[in-house]
């Protein structure tokens, strides 16, 4: 079991790397938010500060890495790469799903070097929550926040990609009573995070009802699992998986729309991730509600080049996120928070079905 674990997370790096495996059709929703220029910002962009608390932990900009890698000596690389990057720069980084580390300790090292190399950088384990009704259980749990001294730990939810997966584990009766279990029993917060589908306001709601202190929003956009799983089945010549991959590249609830969706219904942080590529997509996250933003897909491709190439990555997008707050006269991520944004085409059409206000928005800043 561990081998084949092993195998499926190098597959995946490598076709994540080598292979275009983006949403075709579906698209992350943020061409349809809409910044209000200020001509007369009264600011200095100098002096905006990106600084923001949560969890308890303060970063230096509400931007994290998102769950890439772990279980393969490539992956160790990967981690203290992007660990030594967020180190720097006072950011904050999750580590891909320890199942491989849990059912093979000499793996557990892929993962720990992350905490070797951010000592002060605010982790987040991972454990997949189809595990919770297939075995696993707080001790495991707790393993996989041990292992990389995490200040929260991540229940990924990723039923698109085990349903298209040759060997995924599609029985998640149960997963939420037993998410809950782990959020009472643990005195580390938990988050759920989906993997490039989305989550939808009702479940946004029954995760906080179940006690979980954050939500990842994942939404469609970005990187496709189901993509990654037809490139898998492609090279297998599994055709009816490789069919299962192209019906569904594109499923899901498109990011802008899931953070809308989330962050209207819960009163935890709401993380967004999901095709965030540049600092516009950062800030037009917060602005509609998100607390922090996320991403993976640009950070794995500097990462596997080197630890400056990463900081240079992640460093642009705070420029542009600082960029954006001047040109809407935005001193602080609190002020930013308010200020006006305009929601049109297919996003606003989606929202406005849903019974969401995205009106809101627009009335904000008119004082």
């Amino acid at each position: 079991m561990a081998k084949e674990t092993r195998k499926r997370k190098s597959d995946h790096i490598k076709i994540s790397l080598n292979q275009n495996v983006q949403a075709r059709k579906t698209t992350t929703g943020f061409e349809d938010i809409h910044f209000v220029h200020k001509a007369l910002p009264e600011i200095d962009k100098q002096k905006i500060d990106l600084s923001t608390t949560v969890f308890g932990h303060k970063f230096a900009a509400p931007l994290i890495v998102g769950a890439i890698t772990g279980g393969t000596m490539e992956a160790t690389k990967i981690n203290a790469t992007i660990a030594e990057a967020v180190e720097e720069l006072g950011l904050g980084m999750g580590v891909g799903s320890q199942r491989a580390a849990i059912e093979d300790k000499k793996l557990e090292k892929t993962f720990a070097v992350a905490r070797k190399k951010a000592p002060t950088a605010f982790l987040i384990a991972n454990i997949g929550g189809v595990q919770l009704v297939n075995g696993y259980g707080v001790k495991e749990v707790k393993k996989a926040i041990e292992m990389i001294g995490a200040d929260v730990i991540a229940i990924h939810l990723n039923p698109l990609q085990e349903a298209v997966q040759p060997e995924g584990q599609t029985n998640f009766q149960g997963v939420l009573k037993k998410i809950g279990e782990i959020a009472k029993e643990l005195d580390k917060p938990v988050i759920v995070k989906e993997t490039g589908a989305g989550i939808a306001a009702e479940d946004a709601k029954r995760l906080e009802d179940v006690g979980v202190e954050g939500i990842d929003v994942s939404g469609a956009g970005g990187t496709s699992w189901a993509a990654v799983e037809y490139y898998r089945a492609k090279k297998r010549g599994n055709s009816f998986q490789r069919r299962l991959g192209d019906v569904f590249w594109d499923w899901g609830i498109p990011t802008a729309i899931s953070i809308v969706e989330v962050s209207q219904t819960v009163r935890i942080p709401v993380i967004a991730s999901g095709g965030i590529r540049n600092g516009v997509d950062v800030a037009k996250s917060l602005v509609l509600g998100a607390s922090l933003t996320s991403l993976s897909q640009p950070v794995l491709q500097a990462a596997v080049k080197g630890v400056k190439e990463t900081e240079n990555v992640l460093s642009l997008l705070i420029e542009e996120l600082r960029n954006v707050m001047f040109l809407v006269g935005a001193e602080s991520v609190e002020t930013l928070r308010e200020v006006s944004l305009v929601v049109t085409g297919k996003t606003a059409e989606w929202l406005g079905v849903r019974g969401f206000d995205v009106e809101r928005y627009a009335r904000r800043g008119r004082n």
